[in-house]
């Protein structure tokens, strides 16, 4: 039994003290929380844009002009492509087709990453602007108010409420899906574990080691938006 700890704790020391090999974890999980904000940031944009265009081409009911025809299917192809394809191949496209010259591989993981959420966000939002009471959208274009006016003032801050726990997932998944950004060269959290393996040929501690990282930033990210949550609840009462 206290051989076997002993083992244990030198496999620690190994992957986690020796060198300050530490340092390259909390390095990597660095990345991949800047390569998670980021992609989520794009996501967002991207999701808003491509819900706003569907909802728009739905509400006119066959009436919509040439352009936002062609808009409207050129959204929806890309939620297509990107939802029934995966997030590994996607990545390789863009790390090995799209910038197979470039080395700015957190470009190219924010973008991988931003796009697939985009696809996915865009969704989300759509069903939380169909969620809102019609007549809002009415009562604003009767004050006078543009289309996208009352979607930026009215529908779309409310709509953000509603969607808020499945945004939080989203942000959640994503934090996850940075593992696979090293198939492009990108260091990431998921990287450091692999090469402190292939150095010390001490694959326990390593992994271990950053699944309870990971289990860490996901309950901090869980505990944060239940509280937001709580606040909004809470604000909508008064």
């Amino acid at each position: 039994m206290n051989s076997f700890f002993s083992d244990l704790a030198e496999q620690f020391e190994m992957s986690f003290i020796t060198n300050n090999r530490w340092l390259l974890y909390l390095k990597g999980l660095g990345s991949s929380l800047v390569i998670t904000l980021g992609a989520l940031a794009l996501g967002v944009v991207l999701g808003i844009l491509v819900a706003v265009v569907r909802t728009n081409h739905d509400q006119r009911k066959g009436h919509a002009s040439l352009g936002l025809k062609i808009i409207n299917g050129i959204c929806h192809v890309y939620t297509t492509v990107i939802r029934g394809t995966p997030m590994m191949v996607q990545l390789l496209i863009m790390g090995f087709v799209i910038f197979s010259s470039s080395t700015h591989y957190y470009m190219i993981a924010i973008l991988s990453l931003g796009i697939n959420s985009g696809a996915y966000v865009s969704e989300i939002i759509r069903g939380g602007i169909m969620s809102i009471d019609p007549g809002q959208m009415e009562a604003g274009r009767s004050l006078g108010m543009g289309y996208a006016t009352v979607m930026k003032d009215i529908i779309i801050p409310q709509a953000i409420k509603n969607i808020l726990p499945a945004l939080g997932n989203e942000l959640i998944t994503l934090f996850k899906d940075t593992s696979l950004v090293s198939v492009i060269g990108m260091t990431e959290l998921t990287k450091v574990a692999r090469d402190i393996q292939a150095r010390t040929y001490l694959p326990l501690m390593p992994y271990i080691g950053i699944a309870v990282m990971y289990l860490i930033v996901v309950m901090i990210l869980t505990y944060l938006q239940g509280k937001l949550e709580r606040r909004l609840r809470r604000s909508e009462r008064k």
